[in-house]
């Protein structure tokens, strides 16, 4: 097997980890904080994509492009919010009705075609994968880092607000946070905006890197979203305590998915159990908490 092979896939495992990490702290917002579980990501994320792509081959600036993908991202945070806060639907069934609702929403943003092409060399894109070995400030996992960075500040900074507090409120105990004065329907429509809207924002990133927008592009995301939370919390969850320490968690355990999974694919694994693979360490980790509580009453019973 050729060990220079697998490092030189390094590079490429760590900026798709950091991009998907940003859409996992999407995910960790409405998994943790809200408590919430929602399943819209696998359409949010892909229509953060699609309007990046549209955007951008129509000439207009990455950056704006970006921008008006999480924003849309936001709309669809709002729908799902709407269903289950409204209508009474449980939000595990809101988000999936929100999610094929995008599938058709999609198709419509790229003109009835289930993929978009970016021209890398001759739209300035915000990040691409060609320099991604170079020791340079072009390459983009410098940019990523920096972008993973400033949203990680921006979260602290909203989650040490007042309103902020109460939304952590809101996903800890609604009944509680209602006795304080809290409107917590209003505090979860908010939450899986700005969820979306992150995640909306990753899919705009993914775009911009891998070079096209694909309605399936986000297939499975909320299995990688939970991957690299669940990940991040096992491997680094007594090392980072704060807020913000849980969010660096996240995106170092997006990045540790993304190198087993190329040390998996150096191994020589049929790229068609890539999904089963997923699933299973998802389980191994979500069972590691579990095993180790199980564990620990043995030792003190000996």
């Amino acid at each position: 097997m050729d060990l220079v092979k697998l490092f030189n896939a390094f590079p490429g495992a760590v900026s798709q980890g950091l991009v998907w990490g940003i859409m996992a702290i999407g995910v960790y917002l409405t998994y943790r904080i809200l408590d919430v579980s929602d399943l819209t990501v696998d359409g949010s994320m892909a229509t953060g994509g699609a309007v990046a792509a549209m955007m951008i081959t129509g000439g207009a600036d990455p950056w704006l492009a970006v921008l008006c993908a999480f924003l849309v991202g936001t709309l669809a945070g709002l729908v799902t919010g709407l269903f289950h806060t409204t209508m009474g639907i449980p939000a595990i069934l809101s988000g999936i009705l929100t999610q094929l609702a995008l599938y058709s929403v999609n198709l419509r943003i790229m003109g009835g075609k289930a993929n978009t092409a970016v021209n890398v060399s001759k739209y300035s894109v915000l990040v691409t994968s060609r320099n991604v070995r170079l020791l340079s400030a072009d390459n983009p996992i410098v940019l990523l880092i920096v972008i993973t960075a400033v949203l990680i500040v921006l979260l602290h900074l909203f989650f040490s607000t007042e309103y902020g507090c109460s939304l952590r409120a809101t996903g800890a105990n609604q009944n509680m946070a209602r006795a304080q004065g809290i409107n917590t329907k209003f505090g979860t429509v908010v939450g899986l905006m700005l969820a979306n809207g992150i995640v909306a924002f990753s899919g705009a990133m993914l775009t911009q890197y891998q070079g096209f927008a694909d309605v399936q592009m986000a297939r499975g995301a909320i299995v990688i979203g939970l991957a690299a939370v669940i990940i991040g919390e096992v491997v680094f969850g007594k090392i980072f305590h704060s807020f913000w320490g849980r969010l660096i968690c996240v995106s170092l355990g997006a990045i540790i998915y993304y190198l087993v999974m190329q040390i998996v694919l150096w191994l020589g694994l049929n790229t068609n159990d890539l999904k089963m693979l997923t699933a299973l360490v998802v389980a191994v980790f979500l069972a590691v908490p579990y095993w180790k509580s199980q564990i620990k009453p043995k030792k003190r019973g000996a």
